[in-house]
């Protein structure tokens, strides 16, 4: 019976080291592919219009892989990106930014210039513009006579009143309206009485009415008990 049990507590051994032998291990976890990855957040970039984060994601796949033709598609979806920037920016009137996004485009894509022309001949277009308004502004201001008494840079010109010499006062609101008509400006008179109001309206409305008798002049009435009369003028903004 010996020989026996010891046949058989053998024979157990071997098959329980023969079924760990071929039990299947646990499976080791995947790494992900870096690769893989870069090229889901360039696409993710691109999706999200971050365009400079894509062109960089980009440029670092092409120099691990620079005869990777793949790489080709994602290079002319980032030229088309820029390309629609700057067509948007080009219309909310940013000619500068489409200008930027044109040349990334005309950079990411050199051997297709046909698709950049119709851009770039609306930026032209658009600066040209530019120039045409920023020159026929210097010329008109160059075609305003001398200011007499108000700075056409600030926002306004108070100006004092000499109430005890007529002589003055006339001259004084001779100069005024000219720089009233010349640079659009409303007026508004301050006074300490109330009686001053009305007669110097009048004798500025009708100096104003004399050199130009269409001017829309806007007076305002303001009556300042503690300061002397005097009126203060703002040219009218574009």
């Amino acid at each position: 019976m010996k020989p026996f049990a010891s046949r058989y507590l053998l024979l157990a051994a071997f098959s329980l080291l023969l079924g760990a032998c071929q039990s299947t291990p646990p499976a080791a976890p995947e790494v992900p592919d870096a690769r893989a990855t870069a090229i889901a957040q360039l696409e993710q970039n691109l999706a999200s219009s971050e365009l400079a984060t894509a062109e960089d994601q980009l440029a670092a796949l092409q120099a691990e892989s620079p005869n990777d033709p793949s790489l080709v598609q994602y290079q002319r979806q980032l030229a088309e990106a820029y390309l629609r920037r700057s067509q948007i920016v080009l219309q909310k009137g940013d000619v500068n930014a489409a200008a930027t996004a044109l040349s990334r485009a005309r950079a990411l894509m050199p051997k297709a210039p046909a698709l950049t022309g119709g851009v770039n001949n609306a930026i032209v277009n658009a600066r040209k513009a530019e120039l045409d308004r920023a020159e026929a502004a210097l010329m008109a201001a160059e075609a305003r006579p001398k200011a007499k008494v108000i700075d056409p840079t600030a926002e306004s010109t108070t100006v004092a009143l000499n109430l005890n010499d007529m002589g003055k006062l006339r001259r004084q609101l001779d100069a005024i309206a000219t720089d009233v008509v010349n640079y659009q400006c409303d007026v508004s008179i301050q006074a300490p009485r109330t009686q001053d109001y009305p007669w110097l309206a009048t004798l500025l409305t009708k100096r104003v009415k004399k050199l130009d008798s269409g001017f829309d002049l806007k007076l305002e009435k303001q009556i300042l008990r503690n300061i002397p009369a005097q009126m203060v003028l703002s040219p009218r903004k574009p």
